[in-house]
């Protein structure tokens, strides 16, 4: 008889994952839970609690330990967002924001860059913010006008951007602009700007459906001057930053997604076993068993998709398409069970006091930010035709 080999289970924990899992859990549950619902009423980011990941090293888990990171892996830090998301949507999308502006910095930098600007964001003490979205500017990512006119000193930023997540609290800006607008997406170029740089400013604040205890602001740039060393890479390489790094950062928004959908299935589960109608539990009724059958097989493959996409980046692979299946799949199952979740408590999901509420305002985002649904279907569609005919 012919042996079979078996193969190594690719989504098997090692002891440190399971560590940062754990970790994260721990301080969702007890740092995040008490106070989600009261800051999310208030439309108020907590920046301790930011600082206290920083504590815990939650801040960089991707990272080298030479820049002040936890030196692990993508699985690892998917492991994270999924566990602070089940718990504060809000806190999650700031962490990964961050991580994001990290990215930039880490991927095009320079050395003094890295060393100069990585240690402080690792540490929680300085928060990151990607600022690319502008009015006129959203999904068409190359039609932006944020202007930086070349000085004897360096750059003149000039222009605005719009629903910068962390943007009226962050300390470190990863923005993009031209350098020659005729040039297109060639002319697009990557800055680390600082908060307190002259000529720059934070603009107003957006009153959001969901995410509340994040804040997504208006950056303002009246002539704002940043000397030389502020350009991370070259002239004219902005965009593939900004786009490679996207895609890296739609795998934890996909994490994210899952950790949501996962804890409005745990409550409309725990709900459903709890409500008695006609003398049983609603749970004993088919049409809402079927409900939480379809959330359960979506939410576990929503996870399966997320940890494909970080294994590959792990292993250095291209995860285009892969990170957008999973950002697609995850968000619109986060919608969809969220919206099931609050179906199935009735009259009492509809009411800002059970949590499910906040779940179904703050999943509707996820289909939006970091490339809508539709340009992820884009994106995975232009990458099969492409793999057929190259094959």
């Amino acid at each position: 008889m012919t042996s079979v080999a078996v193969r190594p289970d690719p989504f098997a924990l090692s002891e440190e994952e399971r560590g940062v899992r754990d970790l994260a859990r721990e301080f969702a549950q007890r740092e995040l839970a008490p106070t989600v619902a009261q800051r999310d009423d208030e439309e108020r980011y907590d920046r301790s609690l930011f600082t206290r990941m920083g504590e815990l090293g939650l801040t960089a888990i991707p990272y080298p330990e030479t820049y002040g990171g936890a030196g692990l892996s993508s699985f690892a830090w998917v492991l994270a967002c999924e566990e602070i998301a089940a718990v504060d949507m809000g806190m999650a999308v700031s962490l990964s924001v961050h991580v994001l502006a990290q990215l930039c910095i880490f991927s095009a930098g320079s050395d003094a860059q890295k060393e100069r600007l990585l240690p402080p964001m690792a540490a929680g003490s300085h928060l990151g913010a990607f600022a690319l979205t502008e009015p006129q500017s959203g999904s068409d990512a190359a039609a932006l006008s944020l202007r930086a006119d070349r000085t004897d000193d360096g750059y003149e930023l000039t222009g605005t951007k719009v629903w910068i997540t962390n943007g009226g609290d962050a300390d470190t800006y990863v923005v993009f602009a031209t350098v020659d607008r005729s040039k297109g997406r060639e002319g697009i170029t990557a800055f680390a700007v600082e908060r307190d740089t002259p000529g720059f400013r934070i603009g107003s604040h957006e009153r959001k459906m969901g995410i509340r205890d994040s804040s997504s602001a208006e950056l303002v740039f009246e002539g704002a001057r940043v000397p030389p060393d502020a350009r991370l890479g070259e002239e004219g390489q902005g965009l593939k930053v900004a786009l490679g790094s996207l895609g890296a950062g739609r795998v934890s928004i996909a994490a994210a997604c899952t950790g949501l959908a996962r804890a409005a299935l745990e409550h409309a589960a725990r709900y459903a076993t709890q409500r008695v109608q006609f003398g049983r539990p609603i749970a004993d009724q088919e049409m809402i068993q079927s409900m939480l059958a379809d959330a359960a097989v979506a939410v576990d493959a929503a996870r399966l998709l997320t940890w494909r996409a970080a294994r590959l980046r792990d292993a250095g692979k291209p995860i285009n398409a892969a990170g957008s299946m999973a950002k697609l799949f995850a968000s619109d199952t986060a919608m969809r069970v969220a919206t099931d979740a609050v179906q199935i408590y009735g009259g009492a999901g509809y009411s800002r006091d059970n949590p499910v509420e906040r779940f179904m305002r703050d999943a509707k985002g996820a289909q939006i930010y970091e490339g809508t649904n539709q340009v992820q279907r884009l994106i995975i569609a232009q990458q099969l035709i492409e793999d057929l005919r190259r094959s």
